[in-house]
Parts: C-alpha cells; sequence; structure tokens
C-alpha cells in the first residue's frame, strides 16, 4: 500500500496541478481528487483545500440555471462560469464540460470551442465523445468513418500541445 502524499496548507508550496500530476499520482497509487465548481468562492475553497482538478459540469444547467436538462445550457453560459472558477482557482487543472452541439456538428466546431475553453477560462475540455475517442479512437469506428478518426485524432494532438 502506498503513503499519501498530504496536501500542503500554504498556497505557495504546492505547485500547479497538470495531467502529469495525475499521471504521477496513478503511479505512485495515490488518489485524485476531483469536485465541480460554478463559481468563484466556491473554487478559491475548493483550491485552498487542495482538491487536484475542478469541472465545471453542464450540470449548472439545471444546478445554477434552473434549466430541467443539460441540453439548453450554452458556451457563452459554460464559459462565464469557467472564468469565474479559473479566477478561484490558481493551483488545480480546471476542466470544462462542453455543452449540447458545442462539438458533435463538426471537428473543426469542436476543436473551436475546445480551444474557447483553453482560451478564455485556461481550461481543459472534456466531453465524452472526444474524451473517449482520445484514448480508443476505434471503439467509435462504427460512428466515424476513417478519415474523420484521424480529423480528431489530429484536433487532440494539436490542442494537447497547447496545454
Amino acid at each position: 500500500m502506498s503513503t499519501v502524499t498530504p496536501v500542503s496548507t500554504n498556497p505557495s508550496d504546492r505547485k500547479k496541478v497538470t495531467t502529469l500530476t495525475f499521471r504521477q499520482k496513478k503511479e505512485r497509487g495515490e488518489p485524485i481528487t476531483m469536485l465541480t465548481a460554478y463559481d468563484y468562492p466556491t473554487a478559491l475553497a475548493m483550491d485552498k483545500a487542495g482538491i487536484d482538478a475542478i469541472l465545471v459540469g453542464d450540470s449548472l444547467a439545471m444546478v445554477v440555471l434552473g434549466y430541467e436538462n443539460t441540453l439548453p445550457v450554452t458556451m457563452e453560459e459554460m464559459l462565464h462560469h469557467a472564468r469565474a472558477v479559473a479566477r478561484g482557482a490558481q493551483r488545480a487543472l480546471l476542466i470544462g464540460d462542453m455543452p449540447f452541439m458545442s462539438y458533435q456538428v463538426s471537428v473543426e466546431e469542436a476543436v473551436r470551442n475546445a480551444g474557447r475553453f483553453l482560451q478564455n477560462a485556461g481550461m481543459l475540455f472534456n466531453s465524452i465523445i472526444i474524451t473517449i475517442l482520445a484514448i480508443n479512437p476505434s471503439r467509435f469506428a462504427w460512428a466515424f468513418p476513417l478519415k474523420r478518426l484521424k480529423s480528431i485524432s489530429a484536433m487532440r494532438c494539436r490542442l494537447c500541445t497547447m496545454i
């Protein structure tokens, strides 16, 4: 059994969490902590507590905006909340859900909207399809022609080099 490194309570002692941090924690068998936030004060508290990653989920549609489901939330609404969370969290890795129809239309639209998360809030993008395709594109070969899979793979590489 591995030992878990204690979290420093002094924010200046902690380094920015990156995807490399996740890989290293996994290799050491350490837990990775992740919570959802939609606003500045919550993100500030989570960051101070030493949470590794903060997700701005499209669930904000229901939790914050009062929609019946996540379908109506827009990129602009997601980015508004993503920027607020980014202002509060200096250390945690930030991940933003890409809302419905922000990545399904085309690879180009997915790249553009993922780039907006990076540019506007310094966040990695999160969408189930793009994440799964990044890990194992062959799982969705039935849904995407080979040419499109190669485009998505190239898109993933371009975005990852920006991080």
